[in-house]
Formats: structure tokens, sequence, C-alpha cells
């Protein structure tokens, strides 16, 4: 392994023990068995590590969506609204660098999605769009749907991780699905 996958491993294990408080140089370069100047020489400042940590956790949230099987569009939507819960709950430090934390290299709503630079936000826009197409959903936009449910799904996730929600993780797996379907239902056409 290179000396900055070394690094960025290093990091990912801090961030995971501690989040973005976790992360000391020092302790890292000591990780690696390197200097913290060292460092430097991989990563030009505390940020930029920061930067990798937020894209390589995108990354696999990227590969968790490209995993979840294909069906029926309404139904993939909802497979990746779980799949988003999931990743939340079981991973919530790699959730915390993907969604969370400051960084320039994070994606940003809309142009980032309507530009394609995020692999599991242009399968959640096609998807949109097809069901737009075949009258299922109407909105001004594809993007409209897909930020309105984003802003949903991280919210309740962000109070539920603060300890703003009663009940446990059933209950709050439960709102949450209840919450994400009827926040689609309100884009969804009169049949």
């Amino acid at each position: 392994m290179e000396t900055r996958e070394q690094i960025l491993a290093a990091a990912r294990t801090a961030f995971d023990r501690a989040g973005p408080e976790g992360l000391s140089m020092r302790d890292i370069a000591k990780e690696v068995g390197i200097t913290p100047m060292a460092i430097y020489r991989h990563y030009e400042n505390k940020q930029a590590l920061i930067d990798a940590l937020v894209l390589d956790a995108l990354g696999e949230w990227s590969d968790i969506v490209a995993a979840i099987p294909p069906s029926a569009p309404l139904e993939w939507l909802r497979d990746i609204g779980i799949a988003h819960l999931d990743f939340a709950l079981r991973k919530p430090r790699r959730y915390e660098a993907a969604f969370l934390i400051h960084s320039t290299k994070a994606r940003r709503y809309p142009d980032d999605f309507v530009a394609g630079q995020s692999p599991a936000g242009a399968l959640q826009l096609r998807l949109i769009e097809q069901l737009m197409t075949e009258g299922v959903l109407e909105a001004s936009s594809p993007i409209e749907v897909l930020v309105t449910n984003a802003a949903l799904s991280q919210g309740l996730i962000t109070l539920y991780r603060a300890g703003r929600m009663a009940g446990g993780e059933s209950e709050f797996r439960e709102l949450y699905l209840r919450a994400t379907a009827r926040s689609t239902q309100a884009f969804m056409t009169e049949r």
C-alpha cells in the first residue's frame, strides 16, 4: 500500500473512532510510521485529508446504491432510501463523512446532481424522470423531487443521530419509512 493510501486508511480509522475531532495529523503520522510533516507531501493540509475522507465515503455510498438490484422505479427509489437509512445507522461515521462534514468535495444541490457528478443521485434522477414521463410523479423538475426526498431523509437521520427522536431504532425506522413514502406520494399524480 502506498504511503498516501496508508495515511487515508489511518485517517479513516481515526475518523471512525472519534469523528473530525479525532483527526490528529500527529497521531495519523505515528500510525503510518512517518513524521507529521511527511503527511503534507501527500495531503496539502488537514482539510485536504478531510476532503479525501469525504470522497472515499461518497464512493462507498455510490457502491452501495450500485449494488441495489434493479426493480420498478418507485420500488427502486424506496430501496435507495432504505439503503440511505441503513448506511446512516450501520456506518454512522462513514455517513457523516459522506453527508455531514464540510468539504469542498461534497456534492452540492442541484448543480452537481444535474451534472451527473453523483452516481447515486444520477440514478435517482433517472428513476424520477422515468416516473414523471410515465405520469406517476408530477413536479416542476426531477431535481425538485430529489432535493425534497434527500432533505427529508437527511433531516430525519440527523435528528435521530442527535438524540432528538423519541423511541429506539425500530420506531425510528418505521417513522422514516412512513415519512419518506408520504413525501414521494406528495408528488404522485391523481389516478
